[in-house]
């Protein structure tokens, strides 16, 4: 009698299929537990404990979001780089919100609170506004700094006529800054503020101004860089009206050259003991160098802050050969003339 094929062994299917049972078992509890694994390690990346130590950290302009992850990483500030950290840093939604500058972090912090403190705009400063006119001298910008931010107009005088300042090419050491603290309206940190901020914030002003001008021609003047600032602060001083500024600076070359005292004015207001009363005969005769009526010659420093149109001014003179000028008219302007005859004639007209 013949056996059939299906009774030569017990179970000829059971024991593959068992196997392969198995083998999807295990690699299902693999897949299991690299899930758990990988969960586990992304929630420890989001959390933080341990000692906070505080780290200065600089975001650099241009750096990507990746970039700052990686070290945030290596300073200790968060636990985790790489693509886990990436991940983290995408959920966060403000991956591209990263602001440059300067910060205080600490370590063992979430990753999320590192980027909170990145992305965040710093608090606005309250500021004042303080405006220099043209034409001020060093005493009154120092009550305009005074009645702005507080500081007492003896520190800013102080600090201001420090002969140690200079500013190249125009401003020798020597000289102290009157002429040069640029006429402007500026913005300043309400609080904490100093004299020393004020001073070279004006000179910097000066210094961009000064970048615009033709300073070559001082040359053909036969000027110095800081001669042309004492001619401007004249000029910014007598000017009532801006076509007269040109002519001014041209009567105060012309007399210069012919060696004529400049017989400006505003030159012994600048040291006039008591302004209230005007200029008397008193203060006429004041024995100074800055009494151009009495001496020859420019004054040894500005006498007050020009501003850019009487700087261009006393670059480029006009092309006349006037030698006097007098105030005539409501509207400020000068008559100019030659002769000292016609300036008489002229000044009995404006006067009369």
């Amino acid at each position: 009698m013949q056996t059939r094929r299906s009774d030569r062994h017990d179970d000829p299917d059971g024991r593959p299929r068992r196997g392969l049972l198995l083998v999807a078992l295990v690699a299902f509890l693999l897949i299991v537990g690299g899930v758990v694994a990988a969960g586990g390690y992304y929630t420890h990346c989001k959390g933080a404990s341990g000692p906070r130590n505080h780290v200065a950290y600089t975001v650099k302009p241009g750096t990507s979001g990746e970039e700052v992850v990686a070290q945030l990483h290596d300073l200790g500030v968060i636990r985790c780089a790489g693509l886990v950290g990436r991940i983290i840093l995408r959920s966060t939604g403000k991956a591209d919100q990263i602001r440059a500058g300067s910060y205080t972090l600490t370590t063992n912090m979430t990753l999320d609170a590192a980027i909170a403190v990145l992305s965040t705009p710093p608090p606005a400063v309250p500021t004042v506004r303080l405006t220099i006119p043209e034409g001020y001298r060093l005493t009154q910008i120092a009550e305009r700094v005074h009645e702005a931010l507080g500081i007492a107009p003896d520190r800013f005088l102080s600090l201001a006529q420090d002969t140690a300042l200079s500013l190249d090419p125009y401003l020798p050491a020597g000289k102290g800054t009157e002429g040069f603290l640029f006429p402007e309206t500026y913005r300043f940190a309400k609080s904490g503020t100093t004299a020393t901020d004020v001073i070279q914030r004006l000179l910097a002003q000066f210094a961009t101004e000064a970048k615009t001008l033709d300073w070559a021609s001082a040359k053909s003047l036969g000027v110095s860089d800081y001669q042309v600032v004492i001619i401007a602060s004249m000029i910014e001083r007598e000017a009532r009206v801006p076509s007269d500024r040109a002519k001014i600076a041209a009567v105060i070359y012309n007399r210069l050259t012919a060696g004529m005292p400049l017989g400006i004015d505003a030159t012994i207001g600048y040291i006039d003991p008591d302004p209230s009363n005007g200029l008397t005969v008193s203060d006429f005769a004041i024995d100074s160098p800055y009494n151009t009526r009495l001496h020859t010659g420019l004054p040894p420093t500005p006498i007050a802050s020009p501003g850019i149109a009487s700087l261009t001014a006393a670059l480029s003179p006009a092309d006349v050969p006037y030698l006097y000028y007098v105030l005539c008219g409501a509207d400020g302007h000068h008559k100019f003339s030659v002769s000292y005859q016609q300036f008489l004639a002229d000044k009995a007209s404006c006067l009369g």
